[in-house]
């Protein structure tokens, strides 16, 4: 009878505990009107800011299907289109032409966007990807923009 009872209060505590995001995460964040900050690109993760102090990152809005954000040096914008299985298709990419002393990630970044295919949203991370091939990039949702322009 104890044994019962022990493990009908571990299944309750167990179930009834709420899950929480790392600090400065989103719970269940939207793909749309996310703010996306890179954690990961190529396999390697991405910890350091750029010498601007801000992070590299991107969103992607409902309005005109646009997507916005900063690649380290520059920022960039262009269109994006989702479809069904869980598919993204990124288009007209532009970015400003800032002089800078390292362009490595911002230009493999933007790599990203012209390869990816496909995206998986579980809890608050996102990822691109190529085919089935391993994740092209991790962002973790940082906060939600909505209605931010």
């Amino acid at each position: 009878m104890r044994l019962a009872i022990l493990l009908s209060a571990v299944c309750i505590l167990a179930f009834s505990c709420k899950t929480k995001a790392p600090s400065g995460s989103v719970m269940n964040p939207t793909l749309e009107e996310t703010y996306w900050k890179l954690v990961e690109l190529n396999g390697q993760a991405v910890t350091a800011k750029p010498a601007t102090g801000k992070d590299i990152y991107f969103i992607l809005r409902k309005d005109g299907n646009k997507v916005q954000g900063f690649a380290g040096c520059n920022g960039f914008g262009g269109t994006y289109e989702l479809k069904e299985g869980d598919r993204i298709r990124f288009s007209q990419m532009i970015s400003t032409m800032m002089a800078c002393d390292v362009l490595e990630t911002e230009n493999k970044l933007m790599k990203v966007f012209e390869m990816a295919d496909n995206y998986n949203l579980v809890d608050n991370r996102l990822m691109l990807n190529k085919a089935r091939m391993a994740p092209l990039a991790r962002f973790e949702a940082v906060k939600s923009v909505k209605g931010l322009k």
